[in-house]
């Protein structure tokens, strides 16, 4: 029985709420959805949807523990996001003084991707969708 529809959203706990608040709305480019406080957890919600789509929910919590991306661990490894030219992309992204992995190409599909990070290190993946298939 197949009940899944869609992802829904993605959450994301942050170290600082200003600082991951900025980087998601003003250099990602989400459109902010919703933004509450919650009093009672000490603790903002912030809904980002992108091109219309509901897609990540920003929490802030006092204190959260920080969490290994490196080397590898158990868990959601990235998130992943697809553009039209990952050239254009990091540029822009090093405009905004983040820096990108270097270029690489998917072993299977031969298509471009890069890594950068999110404020508290979440490993972010731009996949090029429209560049010709490179020969491996």
């Amino acid at each position: 029985m197949r009940f899944l529809q869609s992802i829904h959203h993605i959450a994301i706990i942050c170290a600082d709420y200003n600082v991951s608040k900025h980087f998601y709305t003003e250099v990602l480019g989400f459109n902010i959805e919703r933004e509450v406080y919650r009093e009672a957890r000490e603790s903002y919600k912030l809904d980002l949807s992108l091109n219309g789509l509901y897609c990540i929910e920003l929490f802030s919590f006092p204190n959260p523990p920080e969490r290994p991306s490196r080397p590898e661990a158990t868990g959601l490894r990235h998130i992943a996001f697809e553009v039209d030219d990952i050239e254009d992309s990091i540029s822009y992204l090093k405009s905004k003084d983040v820096e990108a992995e270097p270029i690489r190409v998917d072993e299977f599909t031969g298509k471009r991707f890069t890594f950068f990070a999110d404020p508290d290190g979440l490993p972010i993946e731009l996949y090029e969708k429209n560049h010709p298939p490179q020969t491996i």
